[in-house]
């Protein structure tokens, strides 16, 4: 599945109220790190699709959203579950690390991810 753009309005819909875990990526078009990072994301949302869903905000398009959880860099990864921000990482990374990242916060920890 294809990361999936969420907005103010979508937020808690596709994020809180989610069923499987979301990784939230906070970011704008004017930001280079944020598209640096952005095939990794497509990536890791194609890849693991049935453990988590990658979701995407604009912060400028969307600033209430950013506002609400102190986004003060991006990009900001959050992974949500159950409604609730169970981890944070500001700034880019590679697709390793990210898999990494997200293997820690997914049930089974690394295992979550083998492919």
């Amino acid at each position: 599945m294809p990361t999936v753009k969420v907005t103010d309005a979508s937020f808690a819909d596709d994020v809180l109220a989610s069923d499987k875990p979301v990784l939230v990526d906070f970011w704008a078009e004017w930001c280079a790190p944020c598209k640096q990072i952005a095939p990794a994301l497509e990536e890791v949302s194609e890849q693991f699709s049935d453990k988590i869903t990658v979701a995407k905000i604009n912060i400028d398009d969307d600033p209430e959203t950013p506002g609400k959880f102190h986004i003060r860099a991006i990009p900001t990864l959050m992974i949500f579950k159950g409604g609730e921000v169970v981890a944070t990482r500001p700034g880019a990374m590679t697709k390793t690390k990210l898999t990494e990242w997200v293997a820690e916060h997914l049930d089974g920890g690394g295992d979550a991810l083998s492919a």
